[in-house]
């Protein structure tokens, strides 16, 4: 428990620090309720952080109020660290001449902030309080609710700055996703494979023999002939690949194979689960 505690404010440290080092040091923008907390900051000087934090409170008792008490003490921490760092970290800025370097490497470290602060159970209220909500009163998806309230919040910056933040403030928000996505989800480094073949028992002995890699057989059945078959399934790692292929490839040449990303594979031979 301390664990995820300390994790999340290391992480609103990166997010703040990248927000203010990046974005706000090169007058570019952000979606969400940090984004709206920008916008205010560029027109009438308010202090980002304190903004962000007066913009979270309504949400959070409205939050505890609609959707119980469970969330609460990790959303309040996430919050106040994230809007203390943010105040914190204000007077650091790293203007550079080319806007897209700043959009990158801003998109990068908020989003590896980000990352580490949901990887660990936080929340930073704000919008996903909103989705919650919305989901909650009227089925919508927060994922609806999310892209929604970015739209809104990007579409202002576009009018009020000129297009030209907008579009390199959506480059870094696209970046910061993919992080956290990467981190949420792991860094694609395996793939399944799915494999059809009237040699199955051949390809599973290669597989087991060459690759040292488990086969799981499932029973299927052929949509057009009613034929029953026996479907092979794989997981390798991305260097594994083109062994793979060939070993399918020199026993079966007509084998169908499918590959597919594995985002997180856990279990013997790959990541042991935590």
């Amino acid at each position: 428990m301390l664990l995820n505690y300390l994790a999340i404010t290391v992480g609103a440290f990166i997010y703040a620090f990248g927000l203010n080092y990046f974005i706000v040091g090169n007058q570019l923008a952000e979606g969400g309720i940090t984004g709206l907390a920008i916008i205010l900051h560029y027109l009438f000087g308010a202090p980002i952080g304190l903004a962000y934090f007066v913009i979270n409170i309504p949400l959070f008792f409205m939050g505890v109020y609609f959707l119980g008490r469970d969330f609460a003490f990790k959303t309040i921490y996430g919050i106040t660290i994230v809007s203390l760092f943010i105040q914190l970290t204000s007077h650091m800025a790293g203007p550079v001449d080319d806007l897209l370097l700043a959009a990158i490497y801003g998109g990068t470290i908020t989003g590896l902030g980000l990352g580490i602060i949901f990887k660990y159970g936080g929340t930073t209220g704000g919008s996903d309080i909103i989705g919650r909500l919305l989901h909650r009163a009227r089925g919508i998806g927060m994922g609806e609710t999310l892209f929604s309230i970015d739209v809104l919040v990007i579409g202002s910056t576009a009018f009020l700055f000129g297009k030209e933040i907008a579009l390199y403030s959506l480059v870094g928000m696209f970046i910061a996703s993919r992080i956290i996505d990467a981190l949420q989800e792991g860094i694609i480094t395996h793939k399944a494979l799915m494999i059809i073949s009237e040699k199955e028992k051949e390809i599973q002995d290669a597989i087991f023999t060459v690759l040292d890699r488990g086969v799981t057989v499932l029973n299927g059945q052929g949509g057009y002939t009613g034929q029953e078959r026996r479907i092979l399934y794989c997981v390798v790692s991305r260097r594994e690949i083109p062994r793979a292929k060939e070993l399918i490839t020199a026993i079966d040449p007509n084998a169908f194979v499918v590959l597919t990303d594995a985002r997180e594979v856990l279990g013997t031979g790959f990541k042991p689960h935590s």
